[in-house]
This record gives C-alpha cells, sequence and structure tokens, in this order.
C-alpha cells in the first residue's frame, strides 16, 4: 500500500513527463493524460489486491482468489460500455471503469482473506525488519518480477520505437501486444495453477510428480496455444478490422505483426511452463534468467536494433525474434534442470 501510494503520488505530480517516458505522442498524450490520472489514484490498492491474490492462490485457495479477481474483471467489462458510451466519458469513463472495479475486487479479496479459514490474515505484529524474511520473498518473487517488470519496459520501450512510424504503428502494435496478452495471460493463469502442485510436490521428495505434472501442462499449453495460433493467423485482419476498421494502415501493420507471432505462439509453452517449473522448485537464478529472456534479454536488443536496421518491418519482427531466442534458452535450462529431477528420482528409488 506504501508503495502504491508512493508511485501515486509521484505519476500523479509528474503526469506530463510520465505519458511521454511511456512513449506517447503528442496526438496520443491527452488520452494519455485522461486515462493514467485515474489509474494512479487507485494504485495503492490495485497493489495490495496483487498481494492478496497471489497470498490466497500460495495458500491452496485459487477459487477464491478467481472470485476476487473475476469479479473485478466482469463487472469493468460491464462498466466500460456504459460510462464510455451512454455516459460520453470517453476515455476518462474507461478509467473510471477500471479503477472501481479493481476496488470491488480489493474488498472482495479483503472479505475472503480475513473470514476464511487457514488463510494468513494481516496483522501489525506479523510485520518485521529481519533481512532473511525479504530475501526469501526476494528470492521467490524476482523471476515475477523479471517477467512482468521487463514486460512493462519492454512495452514502453515498443511505444517509443513504433512512435518513429506514426500513429499508425503506435495504434497497431498496442492492439497486437493486447492481443497477444490475452493469450498468453490464459496460460500464466494456467501456469500458476501448476506451481502450487509442482511445489508441493518437489517439497514432498515426489520427484515423479513433478516430472508427470511438468509434462502433462507442457502438453497441454501446447495444443492450446497450437489452436490459438492458427485461428489467429488466419483471421488476422478480421481481428484487427474489430478495433479499427476506419483505419486501413493500422489494420494492414497490425495483421503482418499479428501473423508472425502467431506462427511462434505455440513455443511459449515450452519457455512458459518451463519458467515456472524453475521457480516453483526453488532454482532461483535459472529461473529469473528465463523469466527475463523473452523481454528483457532478447526483446530490447531487437526492439533498439531491429527498426533501424530493418524499418518498420523490423519493429514487426522485434518480438518474433526475441521468443524464438528465448525458446532456446528456456529448452538449454529446462533439459539441465529434468536431468536433475530424473538423477533424484532414481536415487531416491535406490
Amino acid at each position: 500500500m506504501v508503495f502504491g501510494l508512493l508511485l501515486a503520488v509521484f505519476g500523479i505530480l509528474n503526469i506530463d513527463a510520465l505519458v511521454s517516458a511511456l512513449g506517447a505522442t503528442k496526438t496520443i498524450a491527452p488520452y494519455a493524460k485522461d486515462y493514467g490520472k485515474y489509474i494512479l489514484l487507485a494504485a495503492p490498492y490495485m497493489t495490495v489486491s496483487f498481494v492478496f491474490n497471489n497470498q490466497l492462490r500460495s495458500q491452496g485457495n485459487a477459487m477464491l482468489s478467481m472470485i476476487g479477481i473475476t469479479a473485478g474483471g466482469i463487472l469493468n467489462v460491464i462498466l466500460d460500455p456504459i460510462l464510455i458510451f451512454r455516459l460520453h466519458m470517453g476515455i476518462s469513463g474507461a478509467a473510471i471503469a477500471t479503477i472501481f472495479s479493481q476496488f470491488i475486487s480489493f474488498l472482495i479479496l479483503l472479505i475472503l482473506v480475513l473470514r476464511s479459514e487457514n488463510v494468513i490474515k494481516p496483522r501489525l505484529g506479523y510485520f518485521t525488519m529481519r533481512g532473511r524474511v525479504y530475501k526469501e520473498i526476494l528470492s521467490a518473487g524476482l523471476p515475477t518480477l523479471g517477467r512482468q517488470g521487463l514486460a512493462s519496459a519492454a512495452s514502453v520501450l515498443l511505444n517509443v520505437a513504433a512512435s518513429g512510424f506514426g500513429d499508425a504503428a503506435v495504434a497497431a502494435m498496442s492492439i497486437v501486444t493486447r492481443i497477444m496478452m490475452f493469450i498468453n495471460s490464459a496460460l500464466i493463469g494456467f501456469g500458476q495453477g501448476f506451481q502450487p502442485v509442482c511445489g508441493f510436490t518437489f517439497g514432498a521428495k515426489r520427484y515423479d510428480r513433478v516430472l508427470e505434472a511438468y509434462y502433462f501442462c507442457r502438453r497441454v499449453a501446447f495444443v492450446f496455444l497450437l489452436v490459438m495460433g492458427a485461428v489467429m493467423f488466419f483471421v488476422s485482419t478480421p481481428i484487427m478490422r474489430l478495433f479499427r476498421r476506419e483505419d486501413a494502415e493500422v489494420v494492414r501493420i497490425g495483421a503482418l505483426a499479428l501473423r508472425m507471432q502467431c506462427a511462434l505462439l505455440p513455443l511459449q509453452a515450452f519457455t512458459i511452463i518451463g519458467n515456472m517449473l524453475t521457480q516453483s522448485i526453488g532454482y532461483s537464478f535459472r529461473a529469473t534468467l528465463t523469466a527475463i529472456g523473452r523481454q528483457g534479454l532478447f526483446f530490447i536488443p531487437a526492439i533498439l536494433i531491429l527498426p533501424g536496421v530493418f524499418g518498420l518491418r523490423g519493429l514487426q519482427l522485434a518480438q518474433p525474434a526475441a521468443d524464438l531466442l528465448t525458446f532456446v534458452l528456456t529448452q538449454v535450462i529446462v533439459i539441465i534442470v529434468l536431468r536433475e529431477l530424473k538423477e533424484m528420482w532414481k536415487e531416491q528409488e535406490i
């Protein structure tokens, strides 16, 4: 909550510099400020919601966590068209719908945490300044921080790079990013269901079940992404038209970028499930390395180099190139980890 409050104060006081740093062009900046000022107001309770959500899930209450998060999401979907179109609030209406929905989600999560059995309750007596505790938290959370933090940084760099090709490129790449984020969110949610199972079985030294869970989840994820990738590949142009039917340039740029990313989408099954395997069994360094690969080690150099060399086509190629290289890196790491797990399993049987 303190971190969210600091973020809100700093962001609102520096809203012009903030939207500019995030890659907004002069024509996009007014809309970004209208949206951002409301979202920043909600930062304190939104950050607490993230903690409650993960707290419930990590203690085996995934259903309760889903109730809290899903309720806010559904409410957001309902309120968006009402505030944007019915009340003619435009982009501000979209932001207000989001912060109100997130507040309701926060209240639901708070009630679930306080009233559910077998869930640690937030109490002042639990707060501590011992370094060992924070070291453990940071060690466990570093891969997620790397994955999501660098995803945000990569989004900023993508906006900055796209702005050099005009508003159409910014709009097109933003739409493609949201579409792919929607697909990947389903995979990440599936992987987060795999993580507690993986962690529990590894802690119980049932290495055979760790391997069984990993292979099962990887197969399911691969089939899901293969189907989604094929569908999105062939309907890329109609999908883009749903967002910007009146702008042929946005549709053209976005459709090609979407097809490029969909062609390599099934590889994300190996990357994300492999990353969550290493994170769940406590291999923090290797998990962090696989987590930062896609949007950090590879995408950031790609988005800084490829557009300058290949122009707009380089902008569209940056993410697929990063995905391919991350797949290679993750596979090398995961193969080593799987070999170690198999050896531990054999030693246990002996």
